[in-house]
């Protein structure tokens, strides 16, 4: 499956990704790539996953490692949410709007 990655115009002084599709496979390399880069551009990224219907392995240790670098994860389906949370990978509260 393919992985979508769409930066989002905002207001707020972070970089927003819309990610739609699966994380996973290669494609989890690219998404550690670009979120590597917008991170030091920008000092600030979140991660907008409510497109993201499937999360693999390599997807989870991925976003875990971007999560513990500060990347701001939101978004999720319940299913992706459950999988990431047990895995130990920390989520941002619903209450704020991604930018």
């Amino acid at each position: 499956m393919v992985l979508r990655i769409t930066l989002q115009e905002g207001t707020r002084p972070r970089a927003t990704l819309r990610l739609e599709g699966s994380v996973s496979g290669a494609w989890t390399a690219l998404l550690e790539r670009e979120c590597t880069g917008l991170l030091r551009a920008w000092g600030a990224l979140c991660l907008d996953l409510a497109g993201v219907a499937f999360v693999d392995r390599a997807g989870i240790d991925v976003l875990g490692r971007l999560s513990r670098a500060g990347v701001e994860i939101r978004g999720c389906s319940a299913t992706v949410a459950s999988v990431l949370e047990g895995e130990g990978v920390r989520l941002a509260a619903e209450t704020e709007e991604p930018a």
